[in-house]
């Protein structure tokens, strides 16, 4: 109709970066905004992040660099650890192995995919794939294995556990592999009961990981963590041939260093945990079983067609898969905004016939 407005649909439950920023972090970032500062990182905001993450972590030496994305801080971090004839073994259902458009292979870094066990890699998968690519007579034609990609959580939720984590390491270190973890959603990971892995060990377990800050609470960013100085030498110049550098890196610096203050890390995760827990008793009330055991702030569910097609009409939840009955699989995302009445409003779409 002539002269009506379409109607903006705000997404809700559908990620855990429709937001901005948490608040405390958005006004960090105005009360310096008129601060001048250095460049690329050199100024002492990065400098006090970068301090507060190698206390949190007990890595007193560790190199911590501050990115913009996850996908740019995966494709960074991966190219930079391998070798030019070497891929990264990751779970067939893994970020960089689906949803990230080939930016590792866009290196020239192969992703090898492995068999998923709930969004997992095992040590002993890890093994096998070794075994049996040392065992081909022809190997020195392939790609080699250099790195193992995990993500803490995974795509589908999960957890690694500490006994995990350790199993991985022994396994890399018998082929010589280095283990990077993707941390895009570490602060969920780390807010679960059923979590057992801390900053420390992942310090202390793995060659390179991130600290997520974009679905986070912070407007943008990522924390990336060589716990062992000099893993990458030159790192700072590779960052800068990739186009990774931004030259206002005060904007990172002054998020991270906020997200490490008085725990609101760990608070931003513990609310978004907080929430997932009450949503998910919300729709077990309502009769629905979650598709995957999730204990974080990501929780899948199969709905109908029409179901999905309401959902989708007011904003609420993102598509996952089609599953080969017709039903539809969806995500929904719990973070450090989400509020009771949108879990109030998406039972109310549930229970629409």
């Amino acid at each position: 109709m002539k002269g009506t407005k379409k109607q903006v649909i705000r997404p809700i439950l559908s990620t855990d970066y429709t937001e901005g920023a948490h608040p405390a972090v958005f006004r960090a970032l105005a009360a310096t905004n008129l601060e001048p500062a250095p460049g690329y990182g050199t100024d002492h905001y990065c400098e006090e992040a970068a301090q507060l993450i190698r206390r949190a972590c007990r890595a007193p030496k560790a190199e911590v660099h501050f990115l913009v994305g996850g996908t740019q801080t995966n494709a960074l971090a991966l190219d930079a650890v391998l070798k030019p004839y070497e891929g990264v073994l990751s779970a067939v259902s893994g970020h960089i192995a689906i949803h990230e458009a080939g930016a590792v292979e866009f290196t020239g870094r192969k992703v090898l995919a492995l068999p998923a066990v709930n969004g997992k890699v095992t040590a002993a998968s890890v093994m096998d794939w070794c075994q049996s690519f040392y065992a081909d007579e022809t190997h020195d034609h392939m790609v080699f294995p250099g790195a193992v990609y995990l993500s803490q959580p995974t795509e589908c939720g999960t957890l690694y556990s500490l006994e995990e984590l350790t199993e991985l390491r022994a396994a890399a270190d018998a082929y010589g592999l280095r283990i990077y973890v993707d941390g895009a959603r570490l602060a969920y990971a780390l807010a679960c009961p059923e979590n057992d892995v801390t900053l420390p060990d992942l310090a202390r377990l793995c060659d390179a990981f991130y600290i997520g800050g974009t679905k986070c609470g912070a407007l943008f960013g990522e924390a990336l963590v060589f716990p062992k100085p000099g893993t990458v030498p030159h790192f700072i110049t590779i960052e800068k041939q990739h186009g990774a550098m931004l030259a206002k890196g005060r904007l990172l610096g002054v998020q991270f260093k906020r997200l490490f203050q008085r725990d609101l890390y760990g608070e931003i995760g513990r609310h978004a945990i907080e929430m997932a827990h009450k949503l998910k008793d919300a729709l077990a009330q309502e009769g629905y079983t979650p598709a995957v055991s999730s204990p974080t702030n990501q929780l899948f569910y199969t709905v109908s067609p029409e179901t999905y097609k309401r959902l989708q009409e007011e904003g609420i939840g993102g598509f996952w898969s089609f599953e080969a009955d017709g039903q539809v699989r969806v995500r929904f995302v719990t973070s450090w905004s989400t509020r009771e009445e949108s879990i109030t409003r998406l039972i109310s779409i549930l229970k629409e016939k």
